[in-house]
């Protein structure tokens, strides 16, 4: 299209769950250049981050995102290309449906391409901003390798895979397509030469998933934890042998708790169910997993060690079973390049363990005599609200922008449905909560705002400036104990 772009350039997704995510991210890899997901929740300031951080030379956004990018292109001087998805593009930026246009023959980059070029996932993170963390596209197919197709490429090999597998799979990815989770999933079904269903809404409805389930004989799900899964059973309870699930057979989730009373109520309404529990990251994948099914029975935060996974202590050594100590859970193996331009934190979460590169995302566990691990949960104080990572920090520069505040800690708090919700202790007496709530809501994306706010006379720093989350978390949980919430 005569932009300029190159090999490894950074293409970022700005897209809703669509054909085009899809579509975008593999004629980026097939062009040679690198595909970036976007939060498409972010605000301007958030995103501008982003597609600074990624060096981003083209942005692919739906058209509901056409005034947000228009307010940021000036800040923007690196994108080279805006590629609109929609009817009536803007006069600045091209159209994705004529750049789509087949024009015969495969697409070949004059650079070439291969299994050594990137990809990346930018993640939440639990230590600062988002982070892109950076996969071989070789390396990223070979850690969600379901096939068992060869470490090196085959395309022969594939071919006859395919060609002695009749039953494609039809697979649902119901969370956002620009988290690993469900592409990976996505890209995952592709691979088996399936087919992706994608859900046209714009936020998470139970009823449309389990009614697009029905309507597309899906036999793959991909949700995130309770936070997915308690609607559906609490829609499928209230109304029993309405959906017809008898075609579902694997149902996959990462990211948060997926509770066992939760996969026993979805077992009695899908018996024929294999429920499939990850324990992943966007930096490491094989960590473990949880299977539950009829046989097998549900469990909780208790994890089968993947093959090439063990949990090690502060030093680098391996934690014992049965021993009850606390350890962090690491894989060896197929691991990322690194974070994009942090080597600082690259050789924090990638130290080489008895002379092998692991992958250490920062997973606290214990080993049970029987060689399985109870996830304890990360290390550090991020928030996972359904599946969201929130990094306290940046949600109380955000409240401390408020007039009237003088002070902000921010902690998570449990919650039936997401897992943990963002609470945060403001040290008033000036703004109320709602007008906190709305001053962030201004500011960061909807999942980062505050669920409840305490507005009290300090928030109690140690002296040396530091907060104390744990007796921070502590008091709001009283707080909201003694309000009945």
């Amino acid at each position: 299209m005569g932009a300029g772009l190159t090999r490894h350039d950074k293409v970022a997704l700005y897209l809703y769950n669509t054909p085009e995510y899809l579509e975008a991210a593999f004629a980026a890899m097939k062009a040679g250049f690198v595909p970036v997901n976007t939060n498409y929740r972010y605000k301007h300031d958030e995103l501008h981050y982003l597609w600074d951080n990624a060096d981003a030379a083209a942005v692919v956004f739906d058209h509901a995102f056409a005034d947000t990018v228009e307010g940021l292109r000036a800040r923007c001087p690196k994108v080279k290309l805006w590629l609109h998805v929609g009817a009536n593009a803007p006069p600045w930026a091209a159209s994705y449906e004529k750049a789509a246009v087949t024009t015969g023959g495969r697409c070949v980059p004059p650079w070439g391409r291969g299994g050594d070029d990137p990809i990346f996932i930018y993640t939440g993170g639990t230590t600062g901003r988002p982070k892109g963390v950076m996969w071989r596209q070789h390396d990223l197919y070979m850690a969600s390798n379901v096939t068992n197709d060869p470490p090196q490429a085959d395309m022969e090999f594939v071919r006859e895979r395919l060609r002695a597998t009749p039953q494609r799979p039809v697979g649902l990815p119901a969370p956002p397509l620009m988290h690993g989770t469900a592409y990976v999933f996505a890209s995952t079904i592709l691979n088996r030469g399936g087919t992706v269903v994608t859900l046209p809404e714009q936020r998470f409805d139970a009823e449309r998933l389990l009614q697009a389930i029905v309507d597309n004989a899906v036999t793959d799900v991909c949700i995130v934890g309770d936070a997915f899964c308690r609607p559906m059973v609490d829609l499928l309870d209230a109304a029993p042998g309405r959906y017809d699930l008898s075609k579902l057979k694997a149902m996959s989730s990462s990211g948060m708790m997926w509770s066992k009373g939760v996969k026993e109520r979805l077992l009695a309404h899908a018996p024929q169910l294999v429920m499939i529990d990850f324990l992943n990251s966007s930096e490491a994948s094989g960590m473990g997993r949880s299977v539950t099914s009829r046989r097998r029975g549900a469990s909780g935060a208790r994890f089968e060690l993947g093959k090439n996974a063990f949990v090690i202590d502060d030093d680098g050594g391996p934690i014992a079973p049965g021993s009850g100590k606390v350890g962090r859970v690491a894989v060896r193996g197929i691991v990322p390049l690194g974070y994009y331009k942090d080597p600082e934190k690259t050789a924090a979460t990638f130290p080489v363990i008895e002379g092998v590169r692991c992958a250490v995302p920062g997973d606290y566990a214990t080993v049970e005599a029987d060689g399985t691990i109870t996830l304890l949960g990360r290390g550090s104080v991020s928030i996972n609200t359904g599946g969201e990572k929130v990094f306290p920090e940046e949600v109380e520069e955000a409240i401390k922008t408020c007039p009237g505040v003088r002070d902000a800690i921010v902690v998570g708090v449990p919650d039936p449905r997401l897992g943990q919700v963002v609470a945060a202790l403001v040290a008033g007496p000036d703004p109320d909560a709602d007008t906190i709530k709305a001053h962030v809501k201004g500011k960061l994306a909807g999942y980062k705002v505050p669920r409840h706010v305490m507005v009290a006379a300090s928030v109690e720093r140690a002296a040396t400036g530091k907060a104390d989350y744990k007796a921070v978390r502590e008091r709001v949980l009283a707080w909201l104990g003694a309000k009945g919430q």
